[in-house]
């Protein structure tokens, strides 16, 4: 069955695109399952950050092609809808990438803030192999992550990046070695310190980080920054751990 999966893991969301048989391509209905699954994270107090997957053996093989196949504007619009849930999110989100990423699947890669690699990871392109322009937005986040000459190279030339590669392009921020458990259990312990961290506090941070990514000035990112770094001082979680760390230099 084709499905959307959603685990928790002591404040780690696990959102696994599951359908195995179809290297866990993006149908209308999975990708209506995926807006869901992040709603629910965001909505859970519970969860501090996301980890995205893709059930053995691809990460996601990318659209659907009857799907796209059949797909005009609105309909196109309706297969972008999970990955622009997963980038939209409030919450800082991890894809853990264990097989390939083909094009609207490595849009869905793309979509997370970091993404985490095991040894079969492969990130490609391909909408010009199949005959379609690029959509969901994919050249202005390739871009913004790798820069122009290897957006370029994937995009235009059919340049694929596979695990090494793409720690070595900066398009992922790390390999792990292991089946896909163990690469599902990494993006957990990187979630690690957003998920111990005051679940506001990540999401306000998020929200800074993303104003301040298109700010020119420096000031102007110290303005941003202002606001949200007072409130925080004066929240009692800050107090509390505040009032820890004098304790422990006190030796008390």
């Amino acid at each position: 069955m084709a499905e959307v999966l959603l685990e928790r893991a002591d404040r780690v969301a696990i959102v696994t695109v599951h359908d195995p048989d179809r290297r866990n391509a993006l149908t209308l209905d999975l990708s209506e399952q995926l807006v869901r699954a992040v709603e629910d994270c965001e909505r859970d107090d519970g969860v501090h950050a996301v980890v995205v997957t893709g059930t053995p053996p691809a990460f996601c093989a990318g659209a659907d092609l009857t799907a796209l196949g059949e797909a005009r504007e609105e309909g196109l619009r309706r297969i972008y809808a999970g990955f622009l849930a997963v980038a939209g999110c409030a919450l800082p989100t991890i894809a853990a990438v264990g097989g390939a990423a083909v094009g609207a699947g490595l849009n869905l890669a793309l979509a997370c803030d970091v993404r985490l690699v095991g040894a079969r990871a492969r990130f490609d392109a391909r909408f010009l192999q199949l005959g379609i322009h690029p959509g969901g937005g994919m050249t202005w986040m390739l871009q913004r992550l790798v820069g122009p000459q290897t957006a370029i190279a994937m995009t235009l030339f059919g340049q694929v990046l596979d695990a090494d590669a793409a720690v070595a392009r900066g398009l992922a921020w790390d390999r792990a070695d292991g089946g896909h458990d163990e690469l599902v259990a990494s993006a957990v312990e990187l979630a690690r310190a957003a998920a111990d961290a005051p679940r506001e506090l990540v999401r306000t941070t998020k929200s800074s980080m993303r104003r301040t990514a298109v700010l020119d000035e420096h000031a102007q990112a110290v303005d941003t920054e202002l606001t949200p770094q007072a409130a925080s001082i004066g929240t009692p979680e800050f107090q509390a751990r505040l009032a820890a760390m004098r304790a422990r230099i006190s030796g008390h």
